[in-house]
C-alpha cells in the first residue's frame, strides 16, 4: 500500500475521525490531536521502512550485478527479512496496536477486525491516488522500455513533477 508523505496528516485525521464516528474508540476532544499524532508516527515509520527496503533492494541488485528485472524479487525478500512480507497487514497491525496502547485513547470498543476495516478503507482512498499518478506517469513515458535505467530515471522525474504539481510530497 502506497501513499504520499504529504498526505499523512490528512490520512491520520480522517482515520481517527472515522474510528470515533463509528464508536470504535473514545477520545476526548482535547486528546484527539495527540491520537492523530500517534497515528502519523506509525504512518511515517511505515514509509521510512518501505523506503529502506527499496534502497536496500536496489543496492543488492547493483552489488550482485543482477538484472534490474530482479528488483521486485529482491525487494520482496528484503521486506520478508524485515517482517514486512505483507506490508498492508503490518501497517494495520501497528495502527491497531497504537489505538490499543495509546494513553491518549480513553477506550477502545471496536474489535480488531472492525478497527482494521475502518482504517483500511481510509488508506485505500489515498492509495488510489498513487495508482492514478502511476497511470499518468506511465502514459507520459510509454516510449521508453520498462526496466531500463532510462525508464527508471524518467519515471522518477515525471512522478516528482506530478507530485509537485499536486502538492503531494
Amino acid at each position: 500500500m502506497r501513499f504520499f508523505r504529504g498526505q499523512i496528516t490528512t490520512i491520520a485525521d480522517e482515520m481517527v475521525k472515522a474510528l470515533i464516528a463509528a464508536n470504535f474508540v473514545e477520545v476526548t476532544s482535547e486528546s484527539q490531536a495527540e491520537v492523530v499524532l500517534d497515528v502519523e508516527a506509525v504512518l511515517k515509520e511505515y514509509l521510512r521502512m518501505q523506503r529502506d527496503v527499496n534502497e536496500k533492494a536496489k543496492d543488492t541488485v547493483a552489488s550482485r550485478n543482477l538484472d534490474y528485472s530482479q528488483l521486485s524479487k529482491v525487494r520482496q525478500e528484503e521486506a520478508a527479512r524485515r517482517g514486512m512480507s505483507a506490508p498492508e497487514d503490518w501497517l494495520l497491525k501497528q495502527l491497531v496496536e497504537v489505538m490499543l496502547h495509546s494513553k491518549n485513547v480513553d477506550e477502545v470498543f471496536g474489535q480488531d477486525h472492525e478497527l482494521r476495516r475502518t482504517m483500511r478503507d481510509v488508506l485505500k482512498r489515498y492509495a488510489d491516488t498513487e495508482k492514478e499518478l502511476d497511470r499518468q506517469v506511465r502514459a507520459r513515458i510509454k516510449n521508453l522500455q520498462e526496466g531500463t535505467t532510462n525508464w527508471e530515471i524518467e519515471y522518477q522525474r515525471v512522478m516528482g513533477d506530478l507530485k509537485e504539481q499536486k502538492r503531494l510530497d
